[in-house]
């Protein structure tokens, strides 16, 4: 199976959640993800990781083996943005 590019890993997170913003880069082996999405609101980190995976399904035990990930709410994200000016 050929190695996932980062734009397929980003059309599969994509497909699987509902994302407001959504930044995936890699090289095929390793992946950094930041996820916005509205249905992380009021889940713990582990929850949001786990429903990231949810939304992968068995592409990521197969192909993905090292995703970082960022996930935020839109509220986080916003908040986050502002902090840098």
């Amino acid at each position: 199976m050929a190695q996932p590019t980062a734009e397929e890993v980003r059309a599969f997170i994509a497909a699987g959640l509902a994302c407001e913003h959504l930044e995936v880069e890699g090289d095929g082996q390793h992946f950094f993800a930041t996820i916005v999405s509205p249905e992380f609101e009021g889940l713990a980190r582990v929850r949001r990781h786990q429903r990231v995976y949810t939304a992968l399904g068995d592409r990521m035990r197969e192909q993905i083996h090292a995703l970082s990930m960022k996930t935020l709410t839109p509220a986080e994200f916003s908040a986050q943005a502002h902090s840098h000016h």
